[in-house]
């Protein structure tokens, strides 16, 4: 599906060539206001939409954390469950090279370099996400299903409420 507007983004180019359906969703994005605006604006569940966070290991090796947007990571635990010593949030200009998005405007779709994507559990237990596609103010609908066809996707349990 196409809404009005929806831009053409590596994200979407990415969801088209792996021939995975999506809606698309407009909203006025707020610098700094996360997934709170955007759930908000859309007028959906925080939880059900989904933030990517571009982290790095102790080799600063980038990976990809899919997460609910009213829940935190834990850090410790998600090295933990990799074999890692630490995970930490990159700097958002090294999340920038890492991915090619706009921190604010992140996807796991179509990122400049491959990185293992990590989904929290409880994310697959919902009928429908909304995850960035690409742009700052612009979410795709998809089924949390769907992820684990087109993307390395490793399941992880490290959300803090």
């Amino acid at each position: 599906m196409k809404s009005e507007n929806a831009p053409e983004t590596l994200a979407t180019r990415f969801l088209r060539q792996h021939r995975m359906a999506f809606s698309t969703h407009l909203y006025a994005y707020e610098e700094h206001g996360g997934t709170r605006v955007s759930a908000r604006e859309l007028n959906v569940d925080e939880h059900a939409v989904v933030k990517t966070l571009v982290m790095e290991d102790e080799s600063r090796k980038p990976l990809i954390v899919l997460m609910h947007g009213d829940r935190k990571v834990s850090t410790k635990e998600l090295a933990r469950q990799i074999g890692c010593k630490k995970v930490e949030p990159c700097l958002p200009e090294v999340a920038n090279r890492h991915s090619g998005f706009l921190v604010g405007g992140t996807s796991p779709f179509g990122t400049k370099k491959a990185m293992p994507v990590f989904i929290e559990k409880s994310i697959l237990d919902l009928p429908l996400i909304y995850i960035n596609g690409g742009r700052r103010g612009f979410l795709v609908g998809v089924h949390p299903h769907d992820l684990l066809r087109v993307l390395p996707v490793q399941v992880v349990q490290v959300a803090l409420v």
